[in-house]
């Protein structure tokens, strides 16, 4: 892998995926249910025929991307920190990220897998079934992280699998004492007084010592299914949730929930908010890293203020899903937004 040269200092680098992402809607898609199958109806195509398409859209996507494009927009010296293919998308990212101003200083590139690729396939509503390609972004491993190159105040991190999850093999290198890259990057932040946030994977929320990684984390973001995951507690049992994983995260957590909102624990107080009723959904490619990156931005400039962070990242993700696209919809340094309403409670209630 080969990288441009980058000597600079940020205010945070993003770590995660760089993916194509190519949007279709056909024009007649029928939606079954197979009794042998999941609860949730599925899409159905005839076998080896020609499927005509009313809409394609090309973007790019990623967790990486998307949210260093969020940081960037909103005034951050940002940085992102991953893998493409050297190929076309590949190229076209990097171009996409530097019209973004996003440094790409830190991207490698490989001729050993071709860039991420996700076919989204939408129909009517807000529902999409993706065909995902993982390829050059899951080629990361610890040799290829260019670790003087990290000079930051945060550094986020989101879902990755393959090479970053996997174990240091007994020949690799063993400066940084750790087990997968993912866990090295935690305590490089650790040992370099560098602030972390980070929105895992199942992949990472698989690893035997999650519970060790997180105590070092200062934001721990996750879906309502990743939090009951992690916990084994029903998704419906939210309080006890947030309590569990506040034995295991000392940092702030945040659950998200799709339409029914959000939860936010300190330790302390519980922050809920929902999303505005009127708002308009577009396309859900990048709702998640949205909110994610929205409320980072306003937590790093408040100083910390989790309704502030909520109220950025709900407005964030709101103009994200008004668009077609990941990256469109994000809102820019000032501009804006209609700001949600806050409940907090005390977290012994």
């Amino acid at each position: 892998m080969f990288y441009v040269s980058c000597s600079m200092s940020f205010d945070i680098i993003t770590f995660g995926s760089a993916t194509q992402d190519i949007l279709v809607k056909p024009k007649h898609l029928t939606l079954l249910k197979y009794e042998k199958s999941s609860p949730e109806k599925e899409v159905c195509f005839p076998f080896g025929s020609k499927i005509d398409v009313e809409d394609i859209r090309f973007a790019s996507g990623g967790g990486g991307t998307n949210t260093a494009a969020t940081f960037s927009l909103q005034g951050f010296k940002t940085a992102f920190c991953g893998t493409v293919g050297d190929d076309i998308s590949g190229k076209q990212i990097i171009n996409e990220l530097k019209k973004l101003k996003v440094n790409t200083g830190l991207v490698a590139s490989t001729n050993k897998k071709l860039t991420n690729h996700s076919i989204v396939i939408s129909g009517d509503g807000n529902d999409r079934t993706i065909l995902a390609y993982r390829g050059a972004a899951e080629l990361m491993d610890r040799k290829d992280i260019p670790w003087k190159k990290l000079k930051t105040r945060w550094l986020y991190l989101g879902p990755l699998s393959g090479l970053f999850c996997l174990p240091r093999s007994e020949s690799a290198d063993s400066t940084t004492g750790a087990t997968t890259p993912f866990e090295d990057i935690v305590n490089f932040a650790n040992k370099n007084t560098i602030k972390i946030a980070v929105n895992p994977g199942i992949a990472q929320l698989s690893l035997l010592n999650f519970s060790d990684i997180a105590k070092k984390i200062d934001v721990l973001i996750l879906n309502q299914e990743e939090a009951s995951f992690l916990t084994k507690i029903p998704v419906k049992q939210e309080k006890e949730i947030l309590k569990k994983m506040d034995e295991i995260c000392p940092g702030v957590l945040v659950i998200t929930k799709g339409g029914e909102g959000v939860a936010v624990s300190d330790g302390s107080s519980i922050y809920t908010a929902l999303p505005p009723i009127n708002r308009k959904i577009v396309d859900t490619t990048g709702a998640g890293d949205s909110f994610a990156s929205g409320f980072l931005s306003n937590f790093i400039r408040e100083h910390g203020n989790i309704e502030k962070a909520i109220q950025l990242g709900m407005a964030n993700s709101v103009g994200c899903l008004s668009q077609v696209g990941a990256k469109p919809g994000l809102l820019k340094k000032g501009q804006e937004f209609e700001r949600v309403e806050i409940r907090k409670e005390n977290i012994l209630n």
